[in-house]
């Protein structure tokens, strides 16, 4: 396995995730999308947008692109399914053609033409959840029959044994999948998640799964998935005490950032200071706060 600099940015800052890293060019991406929408696009048809992971969930994990005449954000999700996801995409969207369309233009007499948006999540999470669902903004509203605004979202299960027919399209995405179920099932065996990972791109590498992304970047694999996880787990964790809790205590003052749980985790494994800082970029100083409390908690 091709063990790359640690500090690297793909290693350290996670400006990418494995998700963005299998679909971020536009060979595999268009073998994707085609996969989900039945389309027959070329790579060369395809034009990668920078997507400013503001609104989404705090790591890139997401690609937008256009096609033909579409503007697409697609996105992957490996926590629970937000149902505001609809509204997330909106104030986005919005965003969007306000940086792309021309202020004066929008006043003439002329109607001006735009890319029709299409919004797609592949859920590829712990929960259960349907093989295909769509989220609609207009659920979000007191009154959803008084409403003329619209917007709906295409979530696709991408768990092992569910959409088999996307999977037959998508070679990438089966192997994907493949090895996102070998992790967990490594880890459902009592594996350590680092060591869950590292066997499963090994035995992976082995089977001719992801090979060549495996061999050039499996130690980044690592780091990224096992920071996606615990991220993941933090969130769910702070959800049921959210719902235990209530709404005003979730609301205190002292309430954790996701680092701050995440760091609280790999302190408890024993990760070294300066790693936990680096990989939720926290100050030393607060990590090491984060690791007085817990001493002083038992």
């Amino acid at each position: 396995m091709h063990n790359e600099n640690k500090t690297t940015n793909a290693n350290r800052k996670y400006k990418d995730s494995v998700f963005t890293k299998l679909f971020g060019e536009k060979d595999k991406l268009a073998e994707l999308y085609n996969a989900i929408s039945g389309a027959n696009h070329k790579p060369n048809e395809i034009k990668l947008i920078t997507l400013e992971n503001i609104i989404f969930i705090g790591r890139e994990n997401d690609i937008a692109f256009t096609v033909g005449d579409r503007f697409i954000v697609l996105v992957e999700h490996q926590s629970s399914i937000n149902p505001n996801m609809p509204l997330r995409f909106l104030l986005y969207i919005a965003r969007q053609y306000q940086m792309i369309t021309d202020s004066e233009a929008m006043y003439s007499s002329r109607m001006m033409k735009i890319m029709p948006p299409e919004f797609i999540v592949v859920y590829n999470g712990k929960d259960e959840y349907p093989e295909k669902s769509t989220l609609s903004l207009s659920d979000a509203f007191i009154d959803k029959n008084a409403s003329s605004l619209e917007l709906k979202v295409k979530v696709y299960n991408i768990n092992k044994g569910y959409n088999p027919e996307i999977m037959r399209r998508s070679g990438t995405l089966n192997e994907y999948c493949i090895f996102v179920a070998r992790a967990r099932e490594n880890a459902a065996a009592g594996l350590e998640l680092a060591a869950a990972l590292e066997k499963a791109v090994k035995d992976c590498i082995r089977e001719n799964i992801l090979r060549e992304i495996l061999k050039i970047y499996g130690s980044d694999v690592i780091s990224m998935l096992s920071m996606e996880w615990n991220m993941d787990d933090a969130l769910r964790v702070r959800e049921k005490d959210g719902m235990e809790k209530g709404m005003e205590k979730g609301m205190e003052k002292g309430m954790k950032t996701k680092a701050e749980i995440v760091a609280e985790k790999m302190l408890k494994r024993g990760t070294p200071i300066e790693i936990i800082a680096e990989d939720t970029e926290l100050s030393i100083e607060q990590v090491k706060k984060i690791a007085k409390k817990l001493k002083q908690n038992g």
